[in-house]
């Protein structure tokens, strides 16, 4: 199967692993059609989790290869890595306060130029927002095997772990996104599909990513830094302030121990399969 893998085109690979995360996704907030409501306990571990997954997948997945790669260029591999990092951030800030949209979970706070469009078209924007640093991300890990120095097979292996980590964690995500609509009136099948939508640019992100690295590989470490700071910018911004509202003292640890056990996951994932 691995052998059958190897064998597709690098942005093949991550059209796949990036279709696979989006059907994650999917199955995620599939559980609205299970559940209507959702704990607010439970909502913020399954926030901080996905926060883990992406603070840890920032590092071993994108940050740390970023450096070895601008070594092997000759270049400073620290500066590339700050520059790469630092334009992630830059650029979700500028798309956060130009792109009209309304933030996702249980308060829908409308950011972005002021705009007439409904309400679930903004959650849409703001839900693309969030998941183009994930598919970005796993189509430059895949994009990356093409230069790798070393083993073939464990440059692929570290990328599935990429696509692996990215994709549990989207599991609870699609039902943060849905669960709480669902909550507040909209109809089951509307809340699947604007829960599954959450994934959808993924696969787009992901082939982009692939092929830009590909067609340009002096970007490469810059792009890896890049997916690293957007990814950390999302969980700043947006998933670890939203999993810290409305908690009791006893229920503000849910979010904290959820963080730790999916940067735990995510790191032995890369550890184990790079």
């Amino acid at each position: 199967m691995l052998e059958w893998f190897m064998a597709l085109s690098f942005p093949l690979q991550a059209l796949l692993a990036t279709l696979f995360t989006w059907g994650v996704t999917a199955l995620g907030a599939a559980l609205v059609y299970f559940f209507k409501t959702i704990n607010r306990n439970v909502f913020n571990l399954m926030l901080g989790f996905a926060s883990g997954v992406m603070i840890a997948a920032s590092f071993w997945s994108l940050l740390a290869p970023a450096i070895e790669m601008a070594n092997e260029q000759g270049a400073i591999s620290w500066l590339v890595v700050a520059i790469g990092f630092g334009a992630g951030g830059v650029f979700l800030y500028i798309a956060d306060k130009t792109v009209p949209h309304m933030h996702f979970g249980m308060n829908h706070d409308k950011e972005g130029l002021p705009t007439k469009l409904k309400r679930n078209i903004l959650l849409v924007f703001s839900i693309t927002l969030h998941n183009i640093p994930e598919g970005l991300a796993v189509g430059v890990a895949f994009g990356a095997i093409q230069y790798t120095t070393g083993d073939p097979v464990a440059a692929t292996l570290s990328a599935i772990g990429l696509a692996l980590g990215i994709g549990i964690q989207n599991f609870p995500e699609g039902a943060a996104v849905s669960i709480p609509l669902r909550q507040e009136g909209v109809s089951m099948h509307k809340s699947f599909l604007l829960g599954q939508a959450s994934g959808l640019v993924e696969p787009i992100a992901g082939v982009a990513g692939a092929l830009l690295v590909i067609s340009i590989s002096q970007i490469l470490p810059y792009a890896l830094a890049f997916a690293a700071g957007a990814m950390i910018y999302v969980v700043v911004e947006e998933l670890i302030p939203e999993a810290q509202q409305k908690q009791t003292p006893e229920g503000a640890h849910f979010a904290t121990f959820g963080v730790m056990v999916g940067f735990i996951l995510m790191m032995m994932l890369d550890v184990a399969l790079s």
